[in-house]
């Protein structure tokens, strides 16, 4: 389920960020199912338990995540209603990408029919 490249210039806490973030956009990780305990992913990855709590902290930090004491770590809930930094973040991104498309006079039609079919796949790939 989880992989690491020694050869990626990403710090492997990232990697591991990256990867339970797919798991849960992509559905594979279902809200409220626990994930690897952080023991446990460090001795499957033969990684520092310290770089496994970093990750499972910046997913937390996201709303991804959520923890419960002497219990483990869960996928979140979706909640709309709720502020998200992350969600605002990214929102602010694409705000800055149509922003810069824009200028380049990238056609509003073309944008539309990326997202669209981004939504049509399902979100993540690669």
């Amino acid at each position: 389920m989880f992989q690491l490249d020694f050869r990626d210039r990403r710090p492997l806490h990232q990697q591991i960020k990256d990867q339970v973030k797919k798991l849960i956009i992509t559905g594979v990780l279902q809200p409220d199912e626990q994930i690897p305990s952080v023991r446990e992913l460090a001795q499957m990855l033969a990684v520092n338990p310290n770089t496994i709590q970093r990750a499972y902290k910046e997913l937390e930090g996201e709303g991804y995540i959520y923890s419960i004491r002497s219990k483990g770590n869960f996928v979140a809930r979706r909640d709309l209603a709720a502020p998200n930094p992350r969600r605002e973040e990214l929102l602010r991104g694409l705000e800055r990408t149509v922003a810069e498309l824009m200028y380049l006079q990238e056609p509003l039609e073309n944008l539309i029919e990326i997202i669209r079919a981004i939504y049509k796949k399902g979100g993540l790939s690669g």
